[in-house]
């Protein structure tokens, strides 16, 4: 059975094809700079990759276009090979705890809950819809990043603020990356061969977050109202003061939303070092010498290590670390600094298995008190797994 994971952004369109009788991918692609000038798509398969500019007036033209691409090239021989479309969306709120198959009420709901997703919410539903008008009643299953946290209690994903914002404005942690800590608590759970294990999952990337879980379930996690809370990262501050916002808007003369796009868009790694929000950019110019890299390398490690800290104390040990995400799969002197950091906790690693780049590795020694493992998410995978599931229970 065919089924097609779809990750739709404000101007962009990913997808993934799976034959889910044995979970191979058979296509892959991404269709960019949708609604803007130079659009172009891309699309990987079987060892072949196609690349074209193409007008791509909005997501319909790019649903189209692809399902076009794909009986064009011979990937399928007709769109009724695809039994389900699977969609990431990013926010849930409290309401959805769990993938869904999507209805005109979810679609009302993603509209409802926009404002808390803005970027994200009105492109979901924009790539649900063009799906449903090119492929009509096929059966669509939504994903919510936000679903896997809906565990947290009450006393951790409120906020010390007046309860009145929560409940009449919604304000309350969140946490996203969802499908990807509940990836890796999957992943763990075929490695340790059961459900009660306690870890900590560390999705760590130009976007980061960074999760404790008790038997398959978020405890916390690192992300809040927003994506913005956290641990540093790429472009985000992560965690701040929030007196720091009314004190750059008056040295500034921008008002609260600028410095807001300011700590989303232009602090972190990128405003730390004043040259780059990619790790491998700033590791090559730790290796130059470069003091400012290595101020931002050794800030962001500390964030890194004071979550995982805070999430050991609260879950009472672990059993296990994960590193996941571009940094965590692939970054070897920031595993490294990390885990040394943490060796008071009795982490140790094998500094040559650590070497390793984007495949699955226990980086722990057999007489480390923890396991430490480099696990690749695969959120595509996880969608079309839920989608499979809900299109044959439906």
């Amino acid at each position: 059975m065919k089924i097609i994971s779809i990750n739709a952004g404000s101007s962009s369109l990913k997808f993934t094809l799976f034959e889910m009788d044995d979970e191979s991918i058979i296509a892959t692609g991404l269709f960019e700079r949708i609604g803007i000038e130079g659009s172009k798509y891309t699309i990987k398969y079987n060892g072949e990759k196609i690349e074209q500019e193409i007008e791509l007036n909005d997501h319909t033209d790019a649903v189209k276009i692809l399902l076009e691409k794909l009986i064009d090239l011979a990937i399928i021989k007709s769109l009724d090979e695809i039994k389900g479309v699977g969609h990431r969306l990013v926010h849930g709120k409290d309401k959805y705890s769990q993938s869904v198959i999507i209805t005109d009420e979810v679609i009302n709901d993603l509209e409802a809950f926009k404002e808390f997703a803005p970027l994200h919410n009105p492109a979901n539903v924009l790539g649900i819809k063009a799906f449903k008008e090119a492929l009509g009643d096929i059966p669509m299953v939504g994903v919510f990043d936000t679903a896997f946290h809906q565990t947290m209690t009450e006393d951790t994903y409120l906020y010390p603020v007046p309860y009145k914002w929560y409940k009449e404005y919604g304000v309350r942690k969140y946490g996203f990356h969802g499908t990807s800590h509940r990836f890796i608590a999957l992943s763990m759970k075929k490695i340790l061969r059961k459900e009660n294990f306690k870890m900590i999952s560390c999705h760590i990337g130009n976007g980061g977050s960074i999760c404790a879980i008790k038997d398959m379930k978020c405890v916390d996690t690192s992300m809040g109202f927003t994506p913005l809370a956290g641990i540093m990262m790429g472009t985000r501050s992560g965690d701040i003061d929030s007196s720091i916002i009314p004190y750059v808007m008056e040295k500034e003369g921008k008002n609260a939303s600028e410095v807001v796009d300011d700590l989303n868009k232009i602090s972190g790694l990128l405003g730390m070092s004043e040259y780059s929000n990619d790790m491998r950019d700033i590791l090559a110019k730790i290796e130059s010498g470069d003091e400012k890299a290595k101020l931002a390398e050794k800030k962001y490690v500390r964030r890194v290590v004071d979550y995982i800290a805070q999430y050991y104390v609260l879950l009472g040990g672990v059993d296990a670390i994960c590193f996941t995400a571009g940094v965590g799969e692939n970054s070897v002197p920031v595993r490294k600094d990390i885990c040394e950091a943490l060796s008071c906790l009795g982490v140790k690693i094998d500094l040559e298995l650590n070497n390793k780049r984007g495949e699955f590795v226990k980086l722990s020694t057999d007489d480390s008190k923890i396991a430490v493992y480099v696990i690749p998410t695969d959120e595509e995978l996880l969608i079309a797994r839920d989608t499979l599931s809900l299109i044959r229970n439906r």
